[in-house]
C-alpha cells in the first residue's frame, strides 16, 4: 500500500521547501490520508486512466493517484512545488510534472492524453479551470474535483435552483454532474473558513451539433447578465432587439417572459440556433 502524507509530513515538507501557503494561489493542502483515499475511490478510476491533476501542491493527492492509474499529469504553477513533486513521489515514470498555468493548457501539452480530471482545485480559479480543460481536452471522459462548497453547489445546480447560473449551465454543455459529498475544513492546512465539496462529472455530447459552443455561451452570458430581466429583455442586445429576441424564444418553445434560471442547456442551445449569425460576424 502506498504511503500517504499525514499532517506532520506535510508541514515538514513545506518547511524544508520554504513554502508558505498563499491565498493568492488558493493553496490549501490536504493532509488527511483518508480524504485522499476517499477522493481516489470516488473518482471511479481504472488502471488504464490517464489523470490530469491541477494544483498538486505538496503531492498528497498525487501519491494517492499514482498507484491507481496509468499516468498522472500534475500541473503546478508554483515553481518550488513543481520542482519538488517528482522527488516527493519517488520519480516514477508514470508521473509528468508540468510547471504551467492550467488556464493555458492545450491538448498538445499532455501526452498521453488525459482521460480524467482529479484535483483539489484552488478556490479562486476552480470554475474557469474546469470549463477550460473540458473545452481544450476532448479526451477527458470524467472528473472529480474538490472545490469550495458554495462553488460545488453552483456547478451541480439544476434549473429553478437559487444557485443555478452561468457555471451550472456551461458545465452542463459538456457533462452531467453530481455532488459527491462534503469535505470538512479540518483536513486542510491551512484550515479554510469554509467547507469544500466534491463534484463528479461525466462527459456527454452537447445538446445540439448545429450550433457552436461560443454561440450558445453568448446566449447564456446575456441571459444571466441581468437576472431580474425577462429573457425578452435580457437577450435583446444579443438578438438585435427585443422583438427578435421574443421571436427566437417563441421559436424555441420558451416563454419570452421567463428568466434564465428556469432554462436547461438544451433550451439555451435551441434559442441560439434560432437567430442567424449576422453576415460577416464571427462566432
Amino acid at each position: 500500500m502506498t504511503h500517504l502524507l499525514g499532517p506532520a509530513e506535510i508541514r515538514e515538507l513545506a518547511a524544508r521547501l520554504g513554502v508558505r501557503p498563499t491565498k493568492k494561489l488558493g493553496q490549501n493542502f490536504v493532509h488527511d490520508p483518508n480524504t485522499v483515499r476517499r477522493i481516489v475511490a470516488a473518482a471511479g478510476l481504472d488502471a488504464a486512466d490517464v489523470v490530469v491533476e491541477v494544483g498538486p501542491g505538496l503531492g498528497s493527492l498525487t501519491l494517492g493517484l499514482l498507484p491507481a492509474v496509468r499516468h498522472v499529469h500534475a500541473v503546478e504553477i508554483d515553481p518550488v512545488l513543481a520542482g519538488a513533486l517528482a522527488e516527493t513521489a519517488g520519480h516514477p515514470d508514470s508521473l509528468t510534472v508540468h510547471r504551467a498555468d492550467a488556464l493555458r493548457l492545450s491538448v498538445a501539452d499532455l501526452t498521453p492524453p488525459p482521460t480524467a480530471l482529479v484535483a483539489n482545485l484552488p478556490y479562486n480559479v476552480a470554475v474557469p479551470v474546469v470549463l477550460h480543460l473540458l473545452a481544450e481536452l476532448p479526451s477527458l471522459r470524467q472528473g472529480l474535483v474538490m472545490v469550495q462548497k458554495e462553488v460545488a453547489d453552483r456547478l451541480v445546480a439544476g434549473p429553478g435552483s437559487k444557485v443555478y447560473g452561468v457555471p451550472s449551465v456551461k458545465l452542463a454543455w459538456y457533462a452531467s454532474s453530481r455532488s459527491a459529498g462534503r469535505v470538512p475544513p479540518a483536513v486542510f492546512w491551512p484550515v479554510p473558513n469554509v467547507d469544500s465539496g466534491l463534484v463528479a462529472f461525466t462527459r456527454r455530447h452537447p445538446p445540439r451539433a448545429d450550433v457552436t459552443r461560443e454561440r450558445v455561451f453568448a446566449v447564456v452570458d446575456a441571459a444571466f447578465a441581468q437576472r431580474r430581466k425577462t429573457l425578452r429583455g435580457a437577450l435583446a442586445g444579443w438578438a438585435g432587439g427585443p422583438d427578435r429576441a421574443a421571436a427566437a424564444l417563441v421559436a424555441a418553445g420558451v416563454d419570452p417572459g421567463a428568466r434564465g434560471e428556469s432554462l436547461t442547456i438544451g433550451q439555451f442551445a435551441d434559442i441560439a440556433a434560432g437567430v442567424p449569425v449576422p453576415s460577416g460576424a464571427g462566432e
